[in-house]
């Protein structure tokens, strides 16, 4: 099924662009309109995808109590390679620069207001913390909504395991697959909204500026998980004097599945047993480390939400310092984290925080069918990252294990 997904979003791609080419007034007009409702959807779903997934998330993992030394390991070093990640992303868009559509693009549907384009430093700051618990709801307002969301797991986490803590978490899990379902079916009928949107971009700007543009987005992105994949994470492995090139041989199999499925969960199996019968970890470590992070270990997810984030702000005008910068740094990664069970994760979670701030999310459409080969790479990127947080967990308590 995902492999005709992905034939019918690049065949809604080029329709779209088709349509475009065309710039027939009437067709513009309704592609126009249909861009504006995807945009609609996105937006109504927004707020409710980042808040139940970061709190379902941190209310199931807040509570393992028994195993806190190991617990706590894994969520240091899953917290350090993922700002790892996020960090290389960030120094390789300030490098390579990805250059701006056209205004006549991002500006004619954008609904960023001059206060959010001149957001201070000191204005991120305050809006994190919220005056009124209805508010940052009703706005939209990301951080203050990762802040409520980060409190409200961890408390649920720290109440004792009786029938109110049980009734607070179903009600949870069933808004959260009530959500996904939603979800689902924004998704199957995503090839009409790929459609407008490339048709929409696609009368406005000539190729040659979208490819390069895009091009060096993707760069981008494909560099940044590189880098974290060859470099940063065996920098992690050598600081534990673990030799990366033996460790990457053992687990392998398990860095080549998650390639081709694009699934941590679905690789988890072969990623433990590779751990343990090839790598020599600990089964009490592996069962209990790979999969805390293969819930929580998004090493690419926080690139990609970042360099995205940062992509389609610039090309809404939205003013890019670097403090502003550092704070979607944070969200990206704590946004990561929260990421468990979402459907098509990463994507659909940078579309939420995009559409959440009211940013014109028309390059999203363009990005989806690229997003296919980019989730590939991301997810061996996770696998290798899970591996490795495991290995370090395995060598810091060996002589406890």
């Amino acid at each position: 099924m995902k492999k005709y997904q992905i034939i019918l979003w690049f065949l809604a791609l080029a329709i779209g662009v088709g349509i475009g080419l065309l710039n027939i007034p009437w067709l513009n007009t309704a592609m126009n309109f249909i861009a504006t409702v995807f945009t609609r959807l996105f937006r109504l779903l927004a707020v409710p995808t980042i808040v139940l997934a970061v709190i379902s998330t941190l209310a199931t993992l807040g509570g393992s109590r028994e195993t806190g030394k190991l617990f706590r390991t894994t969520i240091t070093y899953t917290l350090l390679t993922t700002f790892a990640a996020a960090a290389v992303a960030l120094l390789l868009y300030l490098w390579i620069a990805p250059g701006n559509l056209p205004p006549s693009v991002t500006g004619a549907e954008s609904t960023v207001t001059d206060d959010i384009r001149n957001f201070s430093y000191s204005d991120h700051l305050m809006s994190i913390i919220p005056d009124n618990i209805v508010k940052p709801f009703l706005d939209g307002n990301v951080l203050a909504l990762l802040l409520l969301c980060f409190a409200a797991g961890i408390a649920i986490s720290k109440m004792p395991d009786n029938e109110p803590r049980r009734v607070i978490l179903n009600g949870i899990n069933g808004l959260q697959e009530l959500l996904f379902m939603l979800i689902r079916w924004l998704i199957a009928i995503l090839p009409v909204g790929i459609v407008a949107f490339a048709a929409q971009l696609t009368a406005e700007v000539g190729g040659g500026i979208m490819l390069d543009s895009l091009g060096k987005y993707v760069l981008v992105i494909i560099g940044g998980n590189c880098l974290q994949f060859f470099v940063i994470l065996p920098i992690f492995l050598l600081s534990k004097k673990i030799n990366p090139l033996t460790y990457f041989r053992a687990m392998a199999p398990a860095v080549m599945m998650a390639l081709f499925t694009k699934s941590s969960a679905a690789t988890l199996p072969v990623t433990m047993e590779n751990a343990e019968s090839r790598a020599k970890v600990n089964p009490k470590i592996s069962r209990f480390v790979l999969p805390i992070c293969t819930t929580v270990n998004m090493n690419g997810c926080a690139a990609f939400i970042l360099v995205t984030s940062l992509f389609v702000m610039q090309n809404n005008g939205i003013a890019l310092t670097v403090p502003s910068m550092l704070v979607w740094l944070l969200v990206a990664v704590l946004s990561a984290v929260g990421n468990a069970g979402v459907p098509m994760g990463c994507y659909f979670l940078t579309l939420s925080l995009m559409a959440g701030i009211g940013a014109d999310i028309s390059i999203m459409g363009i990005i989806l069918p690229i997003y296919t080969i980019i989730d590939m790479i991301e997810t061996a990127e996770n696998v290798w990252s899970d591996s490795c947080v495991c290995a370090i967990c395995n060598k810091k308590l060996e002589p406890h294990s």
